[in-house]
Order: C-alpha cells, then structure tokens, then sequence
C-alpha cells in the first residue's frame, strides 16, 4: 500500500470508529400512544445509561418488541444479534411508572424491565467481537506509531482487520473477580462452580461467566451503591470502558468485617481502612507431625498502623492492630475427619483473626513456629489486595480440600485476584511451604529479613515456638537437679505427680523453670482434654446419649452460633457485596447478641466440662493445678527468704 493510501486508510479507520453507535428501534405495532410512549422512554433511558465505548463498540441496530406468551417471571430475552423480546404481560405495569414493585431485587416493574434492557444488552455486546480492553491504550500507541514513523511504519495491529478480540465474559482478569478463578496445578482451566454465593445481588449471576457480566452490568449502571459494595469489579468496569456512572454515593473510608477470634466479650465487628495497612506479609505456621499440618499452613498478616501512626516502618509495632487472614476449614461437628477433608466435606472461609490470638495458638499451644515474611507489592495492588480479602470474607463459601483446595491454593487464588500482578498468574503451588519459596523466587517475597534470627525475631518478622523456651527451661532444670530425662518432651510426658517431689528441691532460679513448665504442662492437657471432650461428645450425640448433659449442649449450640464469624452475610437480610452505613446498626446489633450468646455458652462451657472428660485426664488436670499452686508457695518462700519483695 502506498504512504499517502496507508494514511488515508487509518483516517477513515479512526473516524469509523468514532461514529459507530449503537441504536435501538421499538417496534411499536399494535401497541397504544401511551404504551409507545412509556415503552421509547424506557429504551432511550437504557441507552442514556450506557457507556459511550458501550455504544461505540456495539455499532448495531437493536430492534425491541414486547411479546405475548413468555413466562410470568421472565422480563425479556435476546432473539438473535440484533433483537430483544420484553414480556407484553408488564407492559401495564410499565405504564404506572415507578408505583408497581416487583419483589425482585430491583424494586419496581419499572427498574426491572430498565435492567432487563441493560441486560439482554449486555449479552449482544459481550457476544460481538470486540476489541480487547486495551483498545484505549491500543489507539493511543499506534497514533504514536503513525506521528513517530509516518503510514509506512505502521504494525498490522493498527489495521483494524488484524486486532486480537475477544469478550468481556472469557477475560480472565474477569474472571478472577468474578469467581471462576485458575485452577492451581491445572494450568489454564478454570474452576467449574462459583463459591462466591454469600451476599449476591441476584443468583442468576453465579450460573455462568455470561450472566456474571449481564447481572454485574445491571448493578454497575443502575445502582449508585455498587462501587462501594463490588468495588474491585466496579474498578474493573470502570477500566474496560474508560468511564462510570455519573450517579455514584461516596464510601465509607473503613471496610466492614467480623473478628473471629476467641474473646468473645468484644463486639466482633470492626472496620478496616486499606490506607491505614502499611504492609502485607505472607504469614507461614511452620509444619509439625499432625496429619493435616505437616505441610505448614499458609495465611496472610495485614501490618496495620495505629490510629494516628503516619504509615511507616514503625507500623510493625502495632501488634494489637493487626490482623491474620486465614482460610481454614469450617468444621461444624469438631470433628477433623481425613476422609471428609479429601472430598469437600469442610466448608472454606476467610477467616478475619487477632495477629496475637494466632502467634498464641501456634508458638504456644502447637509449638509451631511462625515466619512473618512482606510481600513486595506495589501500594495500589496492596490496598486493591485488601479490599479484595474484605470482599471474598463476606461473599466466599467454598469446599475445603487438603490437596487441591486447601490454605495454599485459597490464598494464592486470593494473592491474583486481589493484586492482579503479573508475576502471579503462573505460579503453581499447592502446599504452603512451597508457595513461599515461589513468591521469593519471582521477588514476591523479600526473604532476607529472616537473614539475622535475632533482627527477625525483635522485629517481629519471625515467632519462635515456645517448644525452644521450653527445652532452654528444661536446660535449667538438668543443669541444678539430677533428674534423668534428656529432652522436654519427656519431662512433660511424665504424670504431674512425678514432677512434684522435684519443688521442694528446686532453688530459685529453677523454681521459675518449673513453673514456666508446668503451665506449658497445663496447656497440653487442656489441649489433650479438648480433643477427648470432642470424641465424646461425638460418640454420645450420634447415640443419643442422655449424658451428653449441659456441657454437650452447650458445646453443640457454640458450634451452631459461631459460624456467621467466618461466614457473616447470614447476619443481613436482603443486600449484597460489602455491607453499607443502612445496614451497619442491624449489623452491629445481630453480630452484638450472638456474640454474647456466645460468651454466655463458653462460661457455661468452661463451668460443665469436667463432667464430660474421662476420671484419669480430670486426675491430672488437678494434679497439673496443684503442681501450680505448690510451685507459686514454693517461689513466694524463696523470695522473701532471698530478701525480696514479698509476692503475691
């Protein structure tokens, strides 16, 4: 082609472009001046919602007719590339306006039949072949081409005829938020079923990536509190069209969330402001020899600043700020069965934890490490990433599987939604241990704070297990008493009434040994106590034993109430996406009384357990109890005797 033709062929191209629209024509047979009337209203209101990329790229005519015989519930459908069909049967409810409610999301007959037509629109649009969403950028670069290069220089690419294409319901960014996320370790494939199913605007959505985008189109258009309750998809359609609504409410500065930890004396619900997260750490629980542990468990830490602290290095200091993301499974009849969490049985939640709570229940009480590590992200695909977890915790109910669901997959699912980074979309680890090695071989993951133990451990980027406190104790005790054990663990192995003859012989310094010690002695037969409370009550409940008493009960209810603190939509009536300021005081006030329904069945709990342990682990616990108390006589004597303040 020649310079001057090459020139003028782009031109013409651009200018195309420029003027294709979209146009819709009613065909009005048959029907009253009043019904043409309400009807061209209801056509030219749809179209004033639309983006004018929308229209551009859509560059038809659209013919709308109302037809008799549809379902009473169907409001219309697409017939073909260039037809919708509306259901004559509302046409007199169209006629009376605004007044006629609908018991659908919507509210009227009215808005119903307006996103019926933003809907069905939706479908030709994401049907046609269009330009990717890059089309903007795609423009911009070969106009820079042709002043740069002149026609000559001109890719195939700028020549209309050889752009890529495709549709807004296969994009895999898409996709991603929509919830058919990757399949990890399935290169490509995507996941068949959406588990995004708590806090939807309409399930239809959740039927197909086709309707995702039709029903999501609707709320984006016509719902002026949709970039505060989806705002990761409202960024993402406000990105594909270069445009947004012109009628939109401001948002709350915090996002809502329900603490789902231990201490249920607090009000659970809380809100968390992306702006005050200063980092994201990848939060690995070191693996031990329980079954479903021995890979590590994988979680996020949100490092955040508190109130009044300018976001900073200095933010790490907040430990009582921050906060754990932790997908676990959701196991309603506290039993861990290894078969159940093979098949799915176990419901996958975000679970919305206290950092303190999960060092204690790790370090302490499991003996596991914890190894804090930041990830390096860019500040807009962090807080992109937090508002993305704050989603998923209140929309995500999935199935929990040890091998192709578990800790590891949910967050690197979430790691991909949430930031959108490139280096993330095709890496491919199902265990936790190996999701960190990948993060730091693509420079996700900065490993060099583990460098210096003691650096990590005073800032914070590493936990130690108490099992090392424990042996050093232990060092104490073999150096100034001739016991015989050689390690920790078969000193604690010992009955509490072994250990006791040694106190009276212990000085000071290994009295305090002792008794560091015999309170871990206590958490592992408290630990010991749960796990035997949870096969009895297990074995009594399948066989109707009456014994099952109060504290059966009262442990049963616990396990009944406290699922809305990882699954917190079934707190709200009507509503979806992220709960907005109309619904915080219901919010507030249902997440308020189970709270301390809670509070009221864990006293309870804590006042009747006895009565459902074995005699022999009710032995030792008294036995553990009075080792205590022997022991705290025992250093409150060698206090004062070494002229010290008396203790209490």
């Amino acid at each position: 082609m020649r310079p001057a033709a090459a020139w003028l062929y782009f031109a013409l191209w651009v200018c195309s472009c420029s003027q294709a629209s979209l146009r819709l024509e009613l065909e009005h047979a048959g029907l009253t001046a009043t019904e043409r009337q309400a009807s061209q209203q209801l056509l030219d209101e749809a179209l004033a919602s639309l983006p004018p990329s929308f229209i551009q790229r859509l560059d038809r005519q659209v013919r709308v007719s109302w037809q008799a015989g549809m379902r009473h519930d169907a409001y219309g459908r697409t017939a073909g590339l260039d037809r919708i069909e509306l259901n004559a049967g509302l046409l007199a409810s169209l006629e009376q306006g605004a007044a006629q409610p609908s018991g659908r999301p919507h509210g009227s007959v009215r808005r119903e039949l307006l996103a019926t037509v933003v809907h069905e629109l939706t479908h030709l649009y994401d049907r046609a072949r269009l330009w990717p969403k890059t089309e903007r950028q795609l423009l911009q670069h070969c106009r820079q081409r042709m002043h740069n290069l002149g026609p000559v220089g001109l890719p195939d690419k700028c020549r209309g005829q050889h752009a890529r294409r495709f549709t807004l319901s296969d994009d895999p960014r898409l996709l991603d938020l929509a919830g058919w996320p990757q399949q990890v370790g399935r290169r490509g494939q995507r996941e068949r079923d959406n588990a995004q199913v708590a806090r939807s605007p309409d399930r239809y959505e959740l039927s197909s990536p086709l309707e995702f985008v039709a029903v999501n189109m609707e709320y984006f258009l016509l719902d002026p509190s949709y970039a505060c309750r989806r705002p990761s998809l409202a960024r993402y359609f406000r990105e594909h069209f270069a445009w947004a609504p012109a009628q939109q409410e401001p948002c709350d500065e915090g996002l809502a969330y329900l603490n789902a930890g231990r201490d249920f004396a607090r009000q659970p619900l809380g809100r968390l402001d992306p702006e005050r997260v200063y980092a994201i750490d990848y939060l690995l629980a070191e693996a031990n020899e329980a079954w479903a542990s021995r890979w590590g468990h994988s979680m996020l830490r949100l490092v955040i600043c508190k109130p009044g602290r300018p976001r900073g290095p200095d933010c790490r200091l907040d430990l009582d700020q921050h906060l754990v993301l932790s997908y676990r499974a959701f196991v309603g009849d506290v039993q861990l069965s290894s078969w159940d969490g093979l098949t799915g049985a176990y419901p996958s939640r975000l679970f919305v934890l206290p950092l303190e709570q999960v060092i204690e229940e790790y370090t302490k009480v499991e003996l596991r490490s914890l190894t804090s590590v930041p990830l390096q992200l860019p500040r807009t695909q962090l807080e992109h990433l937090v508002t993305r977890a704050m989603e998923q915790h209140w929309s995500y109910d999935g199935d929990y599987y040890f091998i192709s669901n578990n800790c590891a997959v949910e967050t690197l699912k979430l790691l991909r939604s949430g930031s959108a980074h490139p280096r993330l979309q095709a890496l491919d680890s199902i265990l936790p241990n190996g999701l960190l090695q990948l993060l730091a071989t693509r420079e996700l993951a900065d490993l060099s704070v583990l460098d210096d133990d003691a650096e990590a451990l005073r800032l914070g980027y590493r936990f130690d297990s108490f099992r090392e406190r424990y042996q050093a104790m232990f060092s104490v005790l073999r150096e100034r008493l001739p016991i015989a054990q050689h390690n920790v663990e078969d000193w604690l192995d010992q009955a509490a009434a072994v250990r006791r003859p040694w106190i009276a012989q212990a000085d000071l310094r290994s009295s305090a040994a002792l008794l560091l010690l015999e309170q871990a002695a206590l958490r592992r037969q408290l630990l010991l106590a749960q796990d035997e409370l949870k096969r009895r009550y297990l074995s009594a409940r399948t066989a109707g034993d009456p014994s099952l008493s109060r504290a059966g009960v009262a442990l049963e209810q616990i396990l009944a109430n406290s699922g809305f603190l990882s699954r917190p939509g079934e707190l709200l009536d009507g509503g979806y996406g992220l709960p907005q300021p109309g619904e915080w005081r219901s919010l507030e006030r249902a997440s308020g009384e189970r709270q301390q329904q809670l509070r009221r069945l864990s006293d309870e709990l804590d006042q009747e357990v006895r009565e459902l342990l074995q005699p022999a682990r009710l032995v030792e616990l008294d036995a553990v109890e009075a080792n205590l108390q022997q022991l705290g006589a025992h250093l409150r004597t060698l206090h004062k005797a070494a002229g010290g303040v008396q203790l209490p």
